[in-house]
């Protein structure tokens, strides 16, 4: 008897799993765009690590004297070079776009879409500054220090693979996220959440986790390749 009890409840426990998994029931409320965005950013998180790994291991490997950064990314203003004075500025300028960001998803919450629409479009504006003076600092190592990605003349070849590698793909992604933090801020300036999505920002917040993540790499960017 207790043989067949047992086994009667096994039934009832795998009807109810059955049940439950075909009314696709959550133990955990999580939007489908945010559940992909996380796993986007953490895909993205292996590529920019092995990035980072390949970078570190030439860097102790090679036999050739490596540049210092500090000249390098030196810029002179009428007097003496300022070393890093312009990578400085970039970073400030991303993470006050942290910031500008995080505004602009408390407001969305609020339902502020003004000032959500605004805050989104200086994070972009920031943004396409970080672009632009990354656009500067390419310009003057392929243009006045003769930095390409197959040599350089500061030093180890590899130095300029991995500058324009690292810091290309980077970009890329800055670049993209101001064209989604634009796209995004002209739907909220039109009212399109409002018809379509009953008033819902959570947009808002994935372009937010996508937008810290980039400025997160940067911090790392910054530490590994001008700072080491």
């Amino acid at each position: 008897m207790a043989h067949d009890a047992t086994t009667a409840d096994s039934g009832k426990s795998l009807k109810s799993l059955v049940n439950d998994w075909a009314q696709d029931k959550q133990s955990f409320e999580v939007p489908w765009g945010k559940a992909m965005m996380w796993i986007f950013l953490l895909s993205d998180t292996f590529i920019f690590s092995c990035f980072l790994i390949s970078y570190m291991k030439v860097r102790i490997s090679t036999t050739v004297p490596w540049p210092n950064p500090s000249e390098v990314f030196a810029l002179s203003f009428g007097g003496d070079p300022i070393p890093l004075i312009l990578i400085a500025i970039m970073t400030f300028v991303l993470i006050t776009s942290s910031g500008t960001m995080a505004l602009a998803v408390n407001y969305g919450y609020r339902k502020d879409k003004n000032k959500t629409m605004w805050l989104m479009f200086a994070t972009a504006a920031l943004g396409a500054t970080f672009v632009g003076m990354q656009a500067f600092e390419w310009t003057k190592l392929i243009v006045e220090e003769g930095v390409r990605p197959w040599g350089n003349p500061m030093g180890a070849a590899q130095f300029g693979s991995a500058f324009f590698m690292i810091t290309g793909f980077h970009g890329l992604h800055v670049s993209a996220g101001v064209i989604y933090l634009t796209i995004v801020a002209l739907r909220v300036k039109s009212g399109y959440y409002d018809r379509h999505k009953g008033g819902n920002y959570e947009i808002v917040e994935i372009a937010g986790l996508y937008w810290h993540f980039v400025d997160l790499v940067w911090v790392f960017i910054f530490a590994f390749f001008y700072l080491w």
